[in-house]
Order: C-alpha cells, then sequence, then structure tokens
C-alpha cells in the first residue's frame, strides 16, 4: 500500500473520530450484558446492533464536520480536534457522499433487526438515522439549537441500551431503562467537554449550545450532574432490582472520574481540555466494561 493511500485512509479513521466511539460501543455492551444476564442472548443479533451503533455514529459524525462547514462553524480559530472539511483534506461534496454511504449501509444492515425485532425497530432506526442528520444539519440543527444534549442523551443513551436489549429478548426491560441513564449521562458529558471548549467560538459562529446560552458555569455543573447519575445507578440494581454486589464494580472507575471532573472545573486552558474530552470517552468504555461484568457475575 503506499503512502498516499494510507495517508488517505487516516484522513478518513480520523474524520470518523475513533476517540468518540464508546458512545456506540458502551450501550450495545450494556443492552447485551443485560439480555445474557436474562438468558436472551443472540450473538449475531447484537453483533448487528454493534455494527449499526458504529456506523450510525461515523455518519453522524461525517455530517457533523460537513454541515459545521457549511455552516461556517468551523474557523481558523478553532482549538477542537483537526475537521476533514474545513482542513481542505476531504472535499464537501465527498463528505456529503460519505454521510449518506454510511447512513445508508447502517440502514440496510439494519434491515436484520427490522426483520427479528419488527416495525418499532424500523421506526427507531430511521429516526436514529434522520436526528443524526438533524443534529447538524436541516432547518433547526439540535445542536446549535441548545438541544444536542438531549438527543445524546436519548438516542445514545435511552434508545440504544433499551433496543439493543429488545432485539435479543423480543421484549422491553425495566432494567435496561435505569442503565440507560447512567450510558446516556456518561456519554452527554463528551459533548459536554467539546462545548466548554469551543464555547467562544460556537458563541460568534451564532452555535447555541448550552454554554453559548447559560455559560460555562452551568455546563460544569451539568457535567457534575450527569456523573452523580451515573454512578447513583448500580446502588439502583444492587436494592431496587436485587442485581448482587458485583453491580458495584463500575465504582473501580470513581477515582478517574473524580479527577476528570475536577479538570473540567479548574482547567483553564482550552486546549487541554481536547485531553479531557478523550478521557471522558475513555471513562464511559471502562464503567460500560465494569457495569457489564457487574451484571453478567450478578
Amino acid at each position: 500500500m503506499s503512502s498516499t493511500t494510507q495517508s488517505k485512509i487516516n484522513i478518513w479513521v480520523q474524520a470518523a473520530r475513533p476517540k468518540t466511539l464508546a458512545a456506540a460501543f458502551t450501550p450495545v455492551l450494556i443492552g447485551a450484558a443485560i439480555a445474557l444476564h436474562d438468558g436472551a442472548f443472540q450473538a449475531i443479533v447484537t453483533f448487528v446492533a454493534l455494527w449499526c451503533a458504529f456506523l450510525i455514529q461515523i455518519g453522524t459524525n461525517f455530517a457533523n464536520d460537513y454541515f459545521d462547514f457549511i455552516k461556517g462553524a468551523d474557523t481558523d480559530e478553532r482549538i477542537g480536534f483537526e475537521r476533514a472539511t474545513a482542513a481542505g483534506l476531504i472535499a464537501p461534496k465527498t463528505m456529503l457522499q460519505a454521510t449518506i454511504l454510511v447512513m445508508a449501509v447502517a440502514f440496510f444492515s439494519g434491515l436484520y433487526l427490522v426483520w427479528i425485532g419488527g416495525w418499532t425497530i424500523l421506526i427507531i432506526g430511521v429516526l436514529s438515522l434522520i436526528f443524526g442528520i438533524l443534529y447538524t444539519g436541516g432547518p433547526f440543527p439540535l445542536g446549535y439549537n441548545g438541544l444536542g444534549d438531549v438527543f445524546v442523551f436519548i438516542f445514545f443513551g435511552i434508545v440504544a441500551v433499551m433496543t439493543t436489549y429488545y432485539v435479543n429478548a423480543l421484549e422491553w426491560s425495566e432494567a435496561t431503562f435505569w442503565a440507560s441513564l447512567a450510558v446516556g449521562a456518561l456519554c452527554t458529558n463528551i459533548l459536554v467537554i467539546n462545548n466548554l471548549r469551543d464555547v467562544e467560538q460556537d458563541a460568534k459562529v451564532g452555535k447555541r449550545t448550552l454554554g453559548v446560552l447559560f455559560g460555562e458555569t452551568a455546563l460544569k455543573f451539568e457535567y457534575t450532574l450527569m456523573l452523580a447519575l451515573a454512578f447513583a445507578i448500580p446502588p439502583h440494581f444492587h436494592v431496587q432490582l436485587d442485581y448482587a454486589i458485583w453491580i458495584y464494580l463500575p465504582f473501580l472507575s470513581l477515582p478517574l472520574a473524580l479527577f476528570h471532573l475536577r479538570k473540567v472545573w479548574t482547567e483553564t486552558h482550552k486546549p487541554n481540555l481536547n485531553k479531557v474530552l478523550e478521557q471522558t470517552a475513555q471513562l464511559m468504555a471502562i464503567y460500560g466494561i465494569l457495569f457489564s461484568m457487574g451484571v453478567i457475575l450478578s
């Protein structure tokens, strides 16, 4: 493989934002773990659900790259990770075509899950694809109007966890709802760091995130609240849902969470928040693995 080809592949890999793919991996992992705990786990179904989750996440990232460039949100003042379209590494038309392609592959891959789970899954899947585009695209982009956090919490938390369980067990689960709150909270925190880092640039280009609307302190409180919610879920599983003591395994990640929380409240050099964003995504993955282990061991 030539160096030019390798370079092009690397550009596309970075455009997919692999450091944030914990947002796709963790909800499927936890939903599948609860299905396994309940004796309803289906390996092929779970694999397809994970594949679709990755595709939707990547497609959403591509759409975000394209629409932020078109709307002028990615300027030379940007301090976040490099965006392929804004940097001139990928032509806007090519990025749009890639977005459509990835979302189309996600749709057709998801038809297997529709075959398993019925029309409910089709509706959920189509809505996930549509809102992935509307996050930064369309006449009322969610991310530009203070609704990005709500979208992430619902679709990468509640919807992803509960639907993964459903396609395995063909029924809904109360446990997955409570687990999805932890997943949604940790995934939302990835966006919180992104918005905290970019609040000044977002304000200049008219991107009305919660940070722009309510200020940086509000984002810091949001990050704190989301962490508190995530770590309130294992005790609920133990006390209210009768899971064994193993369900407290996620608390092994609490020191990391507190370390990140301290950085959120004290970091004043915004470029350093790029590292905190990576670490927040890593925390989500670690929490998800520990939680899943706790569920299975219970």
